[in-house]
């Protein structure tokens, strides 16, 4: 029969109190257990000395018969020197699953789009800026020569005015 130090859970909803007890492997967590050797009340501050309370000498008794603390029971034993604790390094639980994953790269994709369509409407930007500079420095080009041309261009449209009044006074006449 392998025994564990382990969490008992009690209390409310909402609001949990947990007995360490020496417990069977096999019996519930909840269940039937051979002996209660601290509490652990978590809505409590974590300075308070209320929070984790130990009897030292069951523990100890129960550690030397082989009993196997749970991590969370190590951590108290450990903080209480009873137990070398030391932390868990599970690189694999870290990572993201594979949805995860697929979500991820979605984005990057996403990204790689928006910044490539981003660059595409500066590059179209910048050129139609020099298109517009370009049109500007055509149409003050033009406009430097137009002005000597455009008093020749008035004139023969004043001659042809009173041709055409002419024209129409003849037509009715």
């Amino acid at each position: 029969m392998s025994v564990k130090l382990r969490l008992a859970r009690h209390g409310a909803k909402k609001r949990p109190y947990y007995r360490i007890v020496a417990a069977d492997t096999r019996s519930p967590r909840d269940g039937r257990f051979i002996e209660i050797v601290g509490r652990y009340n978590p809505m409590l501050p974590k300075d308070s000395e209320d929070r984790v309370q130990l009897d030292l000498e069951k523990c100890k008794a129960w550690l030397d018969k082989g009993a196997r603390p749970t991590e969370r029971v190590a951590r108290f034993l450990g903080a209480a020197g009873l137990w070398e604790w030391k932390a868990g390094n599970n690189p694999e639980k870290g990572k993201p699953g594979a949805k995860a994953l697929e979500r991820i790269e979605e984005k990057k994709e996403k990204a790689e789009a928006r910044a490539a369509a981003e660059a595409e409407a500066k590059e179209a930007a910048k050129e139609a800026a020099k298109a517009a500079e370009e049109a500007a420095k055509a149409a003050a080009e033009e406009a430097k020569n137009a002005p000597a041309e455009e008093p020749a261009a008035e004139e023969p449209a004043a001659e042809e005015a009173p041709a055409e009044d002419k024209a129409e006074g003849g037509e009715e006449a």
